[in-house]
């Protein structure tokens, strides 16, 4: 028996063997390489984490900013009561405006001092015609800035780091497998981040905005809405990671039939269970009709591509089968 001490991040061959020690020393090394990159990719994030927060508070900042408007909880008020203060200083501006004007009987001295005023009247004009607020949410503790910043940054971390991170995964358990059914796996092994990437952009432009204005405007009329940082952020995060492994269905599906467990065939004669699935999981999901149709639409259409990815691992499978068999002629 072969044995060997692996340390460098080289995938081991399939028919070289490691003892024990072998096989933890890889191990060790690929979980130090796995660590150091989602390490740096914090890094990047917290570097950039004023990036990250303006990006994740975009779909709450659209929803709050339309509850301001309507004048809903303490910032809406706040927000009626400036735009109503903006209104008069309008009307204000007009009035000075006019006595102001050339002609009018004002002294010269009085003419000066309204025009002091005039240009007051307009700074103020434009300070209160600022967008609503709400584009931000609200913390309460003193510490709440930093501890959100954090996890934010390392959650984007681990979003950046996947990629590697699968590889390395990938890397390790693959000896295990013959040559050739190492080659026909590496596209699925391959297809796993670029999926995960999908389902994270597909739950931050269409999930995540339908889940905010569902909540923000549930029985809103009776609640002083204030969204506070550290539960949003978590929503948002759970929600996009969510999405980002939901979307591995077609990986998942290829997997059980790889097994055993279930059969392509099988798969595409009971499609409504899967169309029913797929509308059960949009349902679960915020959002209204809409946004049911948009989530079940790009479920069953994942559903759709693992059966054919699965259909086609199958007949390449009876094909390598086929061909190792002695030919009977000899």
């Amino acid at each position: 028996m072969l044995r060997a001490t692996h340390t460098a991040l080289r995938s081991v061959r399939h028919d070289e063997q490691l003892s024990t020690v072998g096989h933890l020393d890889e191990l060790r090394t690929r979980l130090i390489a796995s660590l150091a990159v989602i390490a740096v990719a914090f890094g990047v994030c917290f570097w950039q984490n004023h990036r990250l927060l303006h990006a994740i508070d975009r779909p709450l900042a659209h929803q709050t900013q339309e509850q301001v408007r309507d004048g809903h909880g303490p910032l809406g008020a706040t927000y009626t009561v400036s735009q109503s203060a903006r209104d008069v200083a309008v009307q204000l501006h007009d009035v000075v405006g006019v006595l102001a004007a050339p002609g009018a009987p004002v002294t010269a001295a009085g003419r000066a001092a309204l025009g002091r005023v005039e240009e007051r009247l307009a700074r103020d004009i434009d300070r209160l015609s600022a967008p609503p607020p709400g584009d931000r949410p609200v913390t309460l503790g003193i510490g709440e800035p930093f501890t959100t910043t954090v996890t934010i940054s390392f959650v984007f971390a681990l979003i950046l780091s996947m990629p590697f991170v699968l590889y390395q995964l990938y890397g390790f358990l693959m000896p295990a497998l013959d040559p050739a059914e190492r080659r026909g796996l590496v596209p699925f092994v391959v297809s796993i981040p670029f999926l995960f990437v999908a389902g994270v952009l597909f739950g931050y432009f269409v999930v995540l905005p339908a889940a905010v204005h569902f909540f923000q405007n549930f029985n809103s009329s009776q609640f002083n809405v204030l969204v506070q940082a550290n539960q949003y952020y978590k929503f948002a995060a759970t929600t996009l990671l969510a999405m980002g492994l939901l979307f591995q269905v077609p990986v998942g599906i290829v997997a059980v039939t790889r097994m055993g467990l279930i059969t392509p065939r099988r798969l595409r004669k009971n499609r409504r269970y899967a169309v029913l699935a797929c509308g059960l999981v949009a349902a679960v999901l915020p959002g209204d009709a809409i946004t049911l149709l948009l989530e079940t639409v790009p479920l069953y259409l994942l559903f759709e591509l693992g059966v054919l990815l699965a259909s086609v691992a199958e007949r390449r499978a009876r094909a390598r089968t086929r061909s190792a068999q002695p030919d009977p002629s000899y």
